[in-house]
């Protein structure tokens, strides 16, 4: 099956047909951040009187921000992917020469990554990649590849600085990409017909910009004399107390949504502390512990005051790190099982009819800062899922119907026996 209706695939449009629709999407006029921005879209009138060498140069505008032979050349390069250990061990120096080798790194690393996620949005459905918020999306990573190119080569200290506060201004400019990209896709649901055949796009620009993100996050903490940390690496991280302030923000949002919020005990290896980054957690925890949450209190609506434990288990080994998460929430129908893990911005109707999907819950996440790119949309549990492969785990759910469910993820140690996993 396709992704048009009837299950036919659109065929490749000619460069013109291509031309001329982004021509239209985007309309004439010029303006934006430099000459090779699109031009922004005029009145209907003056489109209409546009003399027709302006249209064909202004056409010619919009292809060639779209269509960069540095682009080409960057995504034909590898990427080279780092251990976590080799930033453990790589994140000091007595001179300070780390800092500016991660910057060096990251101005060569950055725009291949950046070129590979671009060779993504081309290779899109014509008319998906069209749409205007995925091409916004589009247009971002366009515009970051450009300002990192453009970036003179880093020799001392002060071309470190400026190019800090550049990696803080793009993710700043990039924190909604996720939000994003689910309202695009939702907006051209009518033209997908197989959902899963976007999994694997979705897949890699996600755990792409997380690695991204990652390694940028790490290089501004670098600069941070934080005990414990070696720039984004917690080099004693207790999963007890990460999982316990996941759980304190979880239950004020489950309280302000329906007046009480399960109580969450903790067993298993509690006193475990070994080197670790949080951040993917921060965005993973949230998620599993409010689905929880919410199909605990959605299948006692008649006794929101006595709801029972939801149960979080620490299970750490010389491997990997276990945290299985069970609540009693009557589980997941078995017509929805084999769903929960995929992305839905098409099923509108069964968000409703499981938590797990979308629903209530997600507009307060929506409406709270803090809940992490995943919110919402039916992305949280397979970004999460797709987090955790990333990471060298998984994220697996079993479902008790009628009782409960239990989620195990699964994240491999950076400093275990098994092969670490590389950002």
């Amino acid at each position: 099956m396709g992704f048009w209706g009837g299950g036919v695939c659109a065929p490749t449009p000619s460069p013109f047909r291509s031309q001329e629709m982004l021509r239209r999407v985007l309309g004439g006029g010029s303006g934006g951040e430099g000459p090779q921005d699109p031009p922004r879209p005029p009145a209907r009138a003056a489109a209409d009187q546009t003399p027709p060498d302006l249209a064909r140069e202004r056409s010619k505008a919009v292809t060639s921000f779209y269509h960069q032979p540095a682009i080409d050349a960057a995504a034909e390069r590898p990427s080279v992917r780092l251990t976590p250990t080799t930033m453990l061990y790589s994140g000091r120096s007595q001179d300070g020469s780390h800092i500016l080798k991660s910057a060096r790194y990251l101005q060569q690393e950055l725009p291949v990554r950046i070129a590979h996620r671009i060779q993504g949005f081309r290779s899109l459905p014509f008319i998906i990649g069209c749409n205007p918020t995925i091409l916004h999306v589009h247009e971002l990573y366009i515009r970051a590849f450009q300002k990192l190119s453009d970036f003179p080569p880093i020799q001392v200290r002060a071309d470190e600085a400026r190019y800090c506060a550049l990696l803080r201004q793009l993710l700043e400019d990039h924190k909604d990409v996720v939000t994003l990209l689910a309202e695009g896709l939702r907006e051209c649901r009518r033209h997908i017909q197989d959902e899963r055949l976007l999994r694997p796009f979705l897949d890699k620009t996600l755990t792409s910009r997380l690695g991204m993100r990652m390694l940028a996050a790490h290089h501004l903490a670098l600069h941070e004399d934080k005990p414990d940390f070696v720039g984004i690496i917690c080099t004693r991280l207790s999963p007890k107390k990460l999982i316990e302030k996941w759980v304190d923000f979880a239950r004020r949002l489950c309280e302000h949504q329906y007046g009480n919020a399960p109580r969450v005990r903790i067993n298993g290896h509690v006193a475990a502390r070994f080197p670790f980054i949080p951040l993917p957690l921060d965005y993973v925890l949230p998620e599993l512990l409010k689905n929880a949450m919410r199909a605990t209190m959605e299948s006692h609506l008649d006794t929101p005051y006595n709801v029972p434990d939801i149960v979080v288990t620490i299970a750490n080994n010389d491997i990997d790190l276990v945290i299985r998460i069970s609540d009693r929430g009557g589980g997941i129908p078995h017509e929805l099982l084999d769903k929960v893990t995929e992305y839905h911005f098409s099923t509108a109707e069964a968000s409703a009819q499981d938590p797990r999907l979308g629903g209530p819950f997600r507009t307060l996440m929506d409406a709270n800062g803090q809940a992490g790119p995943m919110h919402g949309f039916g992305f949280g549990l397979p970004t999460s899922r797709a987090y955790a492969e990333y990471l060298g785990g998984s994220l697996v759910l079993q479902s008790l119907q009628g009782v409960g469910t239990d989620v195990y993820l699964r994240l491999r140690h950076i400093d275990g026996k098994a092969e670490s996993f590389r950002i």
